[in-house]
């Protein structure tokens, strides 16, 4: 296990900066017009170090592709600094805390500390970095920049964008010993014709920590007893959420990540973010995705033309590379689950049609054998596999089609519900004729014939509910074959496959797995030594991307999976219609209680709370139920 280097404080992490400690680190932040990326740590001599790179996913470059967004980046070197006497300071980090806010507290040679809160501006196209300075004698200072400092400019599809760093102190700052001042440094990108403007930083912290507040403490709030993973759950909330952003079509969450800003995947934000924010209410969220869902619709055309692989350039375009990915299926899943979580029949019948498109397509993308086919799925053909079938297109359909058929009951069209359990009962036997396999004695499954080598993916028959082969996949899993200390190998090492990559969407799935399967006895330690690697190690504090393929970016809809292993591998939250779901009674080993509260799902909002002995239920305060905490499935109705 890696080293140990944040502690948890107060809903927060924090890094005690030791003596001659050298350490680095990265954060992504967002806001709905901006998004920063702050690389910072202590150098070799205890000096602070901080880089930038802002992007503006409003702001698009020339050619507008996935990656066209602007950014302005801006090394340590670059950065603003305070003089005193003519010489640059030089400050040493004694602290490094992370709530959301990165804050740093510094102590300086010349009588002054200082202490940083860096964040994004909430709907400005601006970054901030908000300074107090406390001095311990009279002392004067000024900064290396002159406000409204032009740092560069660019030129993109709506002109040239200027980019700026300004600040709202005065040219001298003089302060006396035992005093402070406070004065913020904003980093923006404007078009050329726009006026800049200096927000007020207090002002800004405040609604930046508003914003927190409503994505970690209104819903969804986890009390396990184990601070660890309470914590982690309380920032994935954050920065699954915090990832959207306002586009010329709308809000649209994104992952993030250096790399993929105002555009939507079929993975990312429709099977994995649109169904934790659905059980969120909140209204940001649910118009984010709510928008990624119906931008897919136009091209649900009668010919049943493939979906693109995503809807990129703030929705103006869209991207192909990867041809079939299996997203119609990936569709099919979270669209089906989205709608029974948020509850609103309304809202289920304005994405019906396309949820029985998708269920059409991969119809009609059914092989001989009774799998879904498709040409890649969401790795787009990084490891082994083959353009005819895979486990992970197959898997997600079945699940859509178990989803979709309870939508279709809650609606009224028994008929449908009855066509889509049938298919689901005639793709589950299919699976298992085609991909089930003895691999290395396991009785698992294949990824697709041809390939027999373990794959993290063999876990998505259990999330979506076929149980046939659980306990071996389990073990497969948790293997030396698959499992690291990274979490699990995206494939076993072999002569095809070389690359120890992990990528942490397929490890969480693949915990949920272990607590949906009821064997939560072995998977209780990895989720917590995960927690602890993730949230105070040395890559902090959210789920990873890949591994070493993307660097360990925190791209957004990884944090969204982490938050769905609590709610529906731990919890074992499932909904059974628009009004109804059922949860799984009963506690792993190591708690003593659990609590989730301001559950917010088929219409209601609940309190779960699990002991040794019991469950309660509670709606709008009031016990709704109660009974014995044993491993059963509990059916609530709104």
């Amino acid at each position: 296990m890696s080293e140990q280097i944040w502690k948890i404080e107060n809903k927060a992490i924090v890094w005690q900066v030791k003596d001659r400690q050298t350490h680095f680190d990265d954060i992504e932040m967002s806001g709905l017009y901006a998004d920063l990326w702050a690389k910072y740590g202590a150098k070799e001599n205890g000096e602070l170090s901080i880089d930038y790179k802002l992007y503006f996913p409003t702001l698009r470059t020339i050619p507008n592709n996935t990656h066209a967004t602007y950014c302005f980046g801006l090394t340590d070197s670059e950065r603003p600094r305070l003089v005193c006497g003519g010489k640059a300071v030089a400050e040493y980090p004694t602290e490094f805390r992370f709530d959301g806010v990165l804050r740093v507290k510094c102590k300086t040679d010349f009588g002054f500390t200082t202490e940083r809160a860096i964040f994004p501006a909430s709907e400005e196209k601006c970054c901030i970095e908000l300074i107090t300075v406390h001095a311990e004698r009279d002392i004067e200072l000024e900064l290396s920049h002159g406000s409204g400092f032009i740092h560069s400019y660019g030129r993109g599809t709506k002109g040239v964008y200027i980019s700026r760093i300004c600040n709202d102190c005065c040219d001298g700052m003089w302060l006396e010993a035992d005093s402070s001042i406070s004065f913020g440094i904003y980093y923006s990108t404007l078009l050329a014709n726009e006026i800049p403007t200096i927000p007020n930083p207090h002002a800004e912290l405040k609604r930046r920590k508003e914003r927190i507040d409503e994505l970690c403490d209104s819903s969804l709030v986890l009390e396990s007893g184990n601070e660890e993973l309470d914590t982690m759950m309380r920032l994935a909330k954050l920065r699954a959420g915090e990832s959207i952003f306002e586009t010329v079509t709308g809000k649209y969450h994104s992952p993030g990540g250096h790399a993929y800003y105002a555009a939507i995947w079929c993975n990312d934000e429709i099977e994995y973010a649109g169904p934790h924010f659905a059980m969120t209410g909140d209204k940001t969220a649910i118009e984010a995705s709510l928008n990624a869902y119906k931008a897919y619709i136009p091209f649900m055309s009668e010919s049943y033309h493939r979906l693109p692989s995503s809807i990129i350039a703030e929705g103006l375009d869209i991207w192909e590379g990867a041809g079939d990915r299996g997203d119609a299926a990936m569709y099919l899943y979270g669209a089906s689950l989205f709608c029974l979580y948020l509850g609103d029949e309304a809202t289920a019948r304005e994405l019906w049609g396309a949820i029985k498109w998708c269920a059409e397509y991969c119809e009609r993308m059914k092989t001989p054998e009774g799998v879904i086919r498709s040409d890649a799925d969401e790795l787009e053909g990084r490891f082994p596999t083959d353009r005819y079938a895979n486990l992970s297109t197959s898997s997600l359909c079945y699940g859509g089609l178990i989803n979709a058929a309870k939508l279709a009951c809650s609606l009224g069209e028994s008929d449908i519900a009855e066509l889509y359990a049938k298919r689901a009962n005639e793709l589950c036997e299919a699976i298992e004729k085609y991909f089930g396999a003895s691999l290395h004695g396991y009785e698992t499954y294949r990824y697709s014939k041809g390939f027999d080598t373990l794959r993290a993916w063999i876990c998505l028959p259990i999330c979506m509910g076929i149980n046939k082969r659980a306990k071996a996949t389990l073990d497969a899993m948790l293997s030396d074959y698959l499992w690291t200390e990274e979490g699990m190998l995206t494939c076993e090492r072999s002569s095809e496959n070389t690359s120890d990559t992990i990528w942490d969407r397929s490890t969480l799935y693949g915990m949920k797995c272990a607590f949906l399967a009821g064997d939560s006895e072995r998977m209780v330690k990895p989720l917590l030594d995960y927690c602890r690697k993730r949230l105070l190690c040395d890559r902090v504090p959210y789920a990873v991307e890949a591994y070493p393929e993307g660097d360990k970016r925190h791209l957004s809809g990884e944090s969204a999976l982490f938050v769905r292993v609590i709610t529906e591998g731990i919890f074992g939250i499932l909904p059974e219609g628009l009004d109804s779901f059922s949860f799984t009674a009963s506690l792993p080993s190591g708690f003593e209680r659990l609590s989730l509260k301001r559950i917010r799902i088929c219409g209601g909002v609940f309190d779960i709370e699990i002991d040794a002995n019991e469950y309660r239920v509670y709606s709008d305060s009031v016990l709704h139920s109660r009974g014995e905490a044993s491993r059963k499935r509990i059916i609530i109705k709104k």
